[in-house]
């Protein structure tokens, strides 16, 4: 098991107004230590934006308690999955997401060097992120909620432990 978050570099876009016109986003690359160094960060992973439950319940309910997360410490509330950066911006603003920082792991680096990278070409998906919800402190990870079942062409998508109000349980409880 990992016990700590794997070195990578994630490819994201910021928005720099001086750029002006319709899409004034550049490149900015972000780094595992920019994010969790010195930190204790909420992480949670799934398969894919505007998919049904990452987009129904998944995010969204960390998305509500993301005040209740900084009530317990946490500097950072973060989702992962295997899109690019534009996906993630267009998910993130179909969702109003405010509080929760919407990561692209475009090329499933993070997400392989976690052991957590499944087909899923049953669904046509491809290489994607098998769902799951860590808690980390100054990149150690403290306690990790993996989904039952990993598999490749997984026949389901379970979501039992990997929801907010279960690392909210963990946080409150610690």
């Amino acid at each position: 098991m990992i016990t700590k978050v794997p070195n990578t570099l994630f490819k994201t876009r910021v928005r720099n107004e001086e750029l002006g016109g319709p899409n004034p986003f550049e490149w900015k690359d972000v780094t595992t230590a920019d994010l969790f160094s010195n930190k204790k960060v909420v992480v949670f992973s799934l398969p894919g934006a505007f998919t049904p439950t990452c987009s129904t319940s998944h995010l969204p309910r960390y998305e509500a308690l993301y005040e209740d997360f900084k009530a317990q410490g946490v500097d950072a509330v973060i989702c992962i999955s295997v899109n690019d950066a534009f996906v993630m911006y267009q998910w993130g603003k179909s969702q109003e997401a405010k509080n929760v920082f919407l990561l692209p792991d475009g090329n499933g680096d993070f997400t392989r060097k976690m052991g957590m990278l499944v087909k899923k070409d049953n669904l046509g998906f491809g290489m994607r992120s098998w769902r799951y919800a860590m808690y980390v402190e100054n990149g150690e990870i403290k306690q990790m909620f993996s989904e039952a079942g990993y598999q490749d062409d997984a026949p389901s998508d379970p979501f039992e432990v990997s929801d907010a109000d279960t690392m909210l349980n963990y946080l409150k409880a610690r």
